[in-house]
């Protein structure tokens, strides 16, 4: 039996469940390790997962916004670079779809949805040395490096951009073994080690202009800036994940421990205050969910609107998306921290990397900074001004 013929007749979170089980079990291991999870970002391949997002008449699954979300949650419980890097697949096609349209973008999905083809970021507005030279009317040469490309090593299709003379941003789709395009592989931070989020190289990359999005283009209408929604609600999903995998790991270890040598009890499960700090947790978790779920249910409605969409529409996902944000970031910080302080210090040793919860939610929670998300419905709250359009908002 091949591997695709082991998901046959699952539903997609069944899948998502089969291959974090596979996961966990190198999870602790990979993440000292670093560097590219090439099997199992195969195993992702074989899954069928990549068509997810894909609508079905060009050979997807056409799944809506709360499956995609949630097998990027189940994912995450166990290994949140795989998550990471699985989600931003599902980011750029809809990007793709967003910044232009189905007779531009038909035949790459159709590709991807036939041969499981795994999509790389190098899009990275901020930054800004890549540029974009027009050669002629029909192509285009990007040089130039680009910091922060997550899932760019071992991809099989590029989201690349660069800026113009005009200060433009141009936003492209090309093969990843296009000529001229190499990856430095220099990520070494403290978290998401194997998400591959370091510096891609363009070496005079010829663009064509029908792999440029131009049509709407980047954040030209309210409904091509539902993007940046997604962004922020793949990393919502991504923290509750891991949150709920810190929290998973602990209420197993708490079960099988004596209690503390003072307490009036004998098993740490009964004592009041091991229970009251996972009462916490809890707490803390379920209004994740909640605030999760109400935001996909507005990027959803939104979604289906389409191109018609207003920006008062816009500016009530933005809104929803950036609450759960705020909730997601704090509390998978205070849970991935003070697990610790129910397991006791047997959790801390270097065997089982505990630690990686943290680092992993504290490496990705400063993708752009949270101040800005209290701001955005702080202003909402007072004066009812939503957030205006950007790659971060």
């Amino acid at each position: 039996m091949n591997v695709r013929q082991q998901y046959l007749n699952q539903s997609p979170l069944d899948i998502a469940q089969s291959l974090a089980d596979q996961f966990a079990l190198s999870a602790a291991e990979r993440d000292k390790q670093g560097g590219n999870p090439k099997q199992q970002r195969d195993l992702i391949r074989d899954s069928g997962l990549l068509g997810l997002s894909i609508p079905k008449q060009y050979g997807g699954l056409g799944a809506d916004w709360q499956t995609i979300f949630q097998t990027i949650q189940a994912i995450a419980r166990v290994d949140s670079s795989l998550a990471h890097v699985y989600g931003f697949h599902h980011l750029l096609i809809a990007t793709v779809q967003l910044f232009s349209q189905p007779e531009q973008y038909s035949h790459w999905f159709e590709q991807t949805a036939r041969e499981n083809l795994f999509w790389g970021n190098t899009l990275n507005p901020l930054d800004r040395r890549t540029t974009a030279i027009k050669v002629s009317d029909q192509e285009y040469t990007f040089h130039g490096d680009k910091s922060f490309c997550s899932g760019s090593i071992d991809s099989d299709i590029l989201l690349c951009s660069g800026y113009n003379e005009e200060g433009q941003l141009l936003i492209g789709v090309i093969p990843t073994q296009r000529e001229g395009v190499s990856f430095l592989g220099d990520w070494n931070n403290m978290g998401q080690r194997q998400t591959d989020s370091g510096t891609s190289h363009f070496e005079q990359v010829k663009i064509h202009k029908d792999e440029l999005l131009l049509n709407p283009g980047p954040l030209s209408t309210p409904y091509s800036s539902l993007r940046p929604l997604i962004a922020q609600l793949i990393f919502v999903h991504m923290f509750l994940g891991v949150a709920e995998g810190a929290f998973e790991v602990a209420k197993q270890t708490v079960q099988t421990q004596k209690a503390w040598s003072k307490s009036l009890v004998e098993n740490a499960v009964n004592d009041p205050f091991t229970q009251k700090h996972f009462a916490d947790f809890y707490v803390q978790l379920e209004g994740v969910r909640l605030l999760a779920n109400k935001a996909i249910q507005t990027l959803q409605k939104a979604w289906d609107v389409g191109p018609d969409l207003t920006a008062e529409q816009r500016g009530e996902v933005s809104i929803a998306i950036a609450t759960a944000k705020i909730a997601a970031t704090n509390t998978s910080l205070y849970i991935t921290q003070n697990i610790f302080q129910v397991m006791g210090a047997r959790a801390t040793t270097a065997k089982l990397n505990l630690d990686r919860f943290w680092r992993n939610v504290r490496t990705q929670t400063l993708h752009d900074p949270v101040d800005y998300k209290y701001q955005e419905v702080g202003e909402w709250v007072l004066t009812g001004k939503v957030p205006d359009p950007s790659f971060y908002s």
